[in-house]
């Protein structure tokens, strides 16, 4: 299960990966106490947070066991706008090279064997590839952004259909947005409006129809500012966003301002909240200027006058934005295979670590630990042995790369 498609801001950094090590002296760290209540049939998981340092047993290998994309060669592994993948069951990994319109199947060794779609409206074809994922019975899903088509392929690449979001009987009413796929082939959707303070989410079925409302919850915080006599809109700094994703059969919502995450049923129901203990911690000047930094860049001996000049307005407007009081108290989720929930450690601005913190989840939202992976490695997919991942290099070479994800010892 994935993430929400929304596309990633890579740091463009040579790749560095070494093995996932337990820190701890004994070895694997204890698991990090767990308090779970029951109330009113919701239970509520409160963690206290992993041991500072400690690791998991966990083991990424050393190297990429597949890489798929080349800085010269034939035209499938020249990959462009591919940030999403997913692998099949016989070791097949389906790469969305959006930039043609394209599903490019590899088998398990990355060597190319087929193209499945394509630019078009006919039957099968995308004109805004956005994202893939598993489908139940080994098939897949992809999925367009301006329609939000769902197209059905079987394993053999062959179209099956394609479905819309229902639109509740109002045709005025904007289009739900296809998110995930839950373990039995419901299809989260989301409803964010690009001002809006609240996000709508539901549960669609196979031909997607709602069959199941899961509320209202906070949206990204936007504000608008005119700078040079021109309005322009913004994040807060620091600010709040909305995190969702399937865990299983479930769905889980979350706000990155809150060590708090939504677990809810099929049927809508919520079935219990978990927590993880957390120190806010306030932003400091020094971090705001590393954030603007990094969103904005240094204007380089080539770029034009009209260039800098665009350049100095973007800051300007960064530096009109507020400021959240506090830094977010985490950065992304990701599910995994067997049901574990990842979430990913708030890096703040200015304070690069050598790699990306993850707290482990069980099923059940109990707090395993931390595991660790590079931060030049965007995850698109977990499965139970492996780590699906996309990733530009110096050069704005695109790979899909499939590292082995060893969980023993712990």
């Amino acid at each position: 299960m994935k993430t929400p498609a929304i596309l990633p801001s890579i740091v463009l950094i040579a790749l560095l990966l070494t093995p996932i090590r337990c820190v701890a002296l004994t070895g694997v760290p204890p698991a990090p106490q767990v308090q779970v209540e029951d109330s009113a049939g919701i239970f509520i998981v409160e963690n206290a947070s992993p041991p500072e340092g400690s690791r998991l047993g966990w083991r990424i290998g050393s190297e990429p066991a597949v890489s798929i994309g080349e800085v010269d060669g034939e035209e499938p592994y020249l990959l462009h706008v591919a940030w999403d993948a997913t692998r099949l069951s016989d070791g097949r990994i389906v790469v969305t090279n959006t930039s043609t319109q394209e599903l490019r199947v590899f088998d398990a060794r990355g060597t190319y064997i087929a193209t499945w779609g394509g630019a078009g409206e006919g039957p099968g074809e995308f004109t805004e590839l956005w994202q893939v994922e598993r489908w139940p019975g080994d098939s897949i899903v992809a999925w367009t952004a301006p329609r939000q088509g769902i197209s059905v392929f079987a394993p053999d690449g062959s179209f099956g259909r394609t479905f819309n979001m229902e639109r509740d009987g109002d045709p005025l009413w904007p289009f739900f947005s296809p998110q995930s796929v839950t373990g039995n082939g419901s299809v989260l959707a989301v409803l964010a409006l690009p001002n809006a303070d609240t996000l709508v989410a539901e549960l669609r079925d196979g031909e997607g129809r709602t069959t199941a409302h899961f509320g209202t919850h906070a949206n990204m915080e936007v504000h608008r500012v005119v700078v040079d006599g021109r309005a322009s809109s913004g994040r807060t700094i620091f600010g709040r966003r909305p995190v969702h994703a399937a865990w299983g059969d479930r769905i889980v919502i979350g706000s990155t301002d809150r060590y708090e995450l939504k677990a809810f049923r099929p049927d809508g129901s919520l079935e219990r909240l978990v927590r993880r203990a957390h120190v806010p911690r306030t932003p400091t000047p020094a971090n705001v200027t590393a954030y603007i930094d990094e969103n904005v860049r240094q204007p380089s001996p080539g770029m034009s006058a009209a260039e800098r000049q665009s350049l100095r307005r973007s800051r300007r407007v960064y530096e009109s934005m507020p400021v959240a009081e506090h830094f977010p108290a985490f950065n992304s989720i990701i599910t995994d295979a067997v049901d574990h929930l990842w979430v990913e450690e708030y890096e703040l601005p200015g304070e690069e670590r050598p790699g990306s913190v993850w707290t482990v989840f069980d099923s059940e939202g109990q707090a395993l630990g931390f595991v660790e992976t590079p931060d030049v490695l965007q995850i698109v997919e977990i499965g139970e042995d492996y780590i699906l991942t996309w990733k530009r290099d110096e050069l704005d070479v695109e790979y899909v790369q499939l590292w082995r994800l060893d969980r023993g010892g712990g």
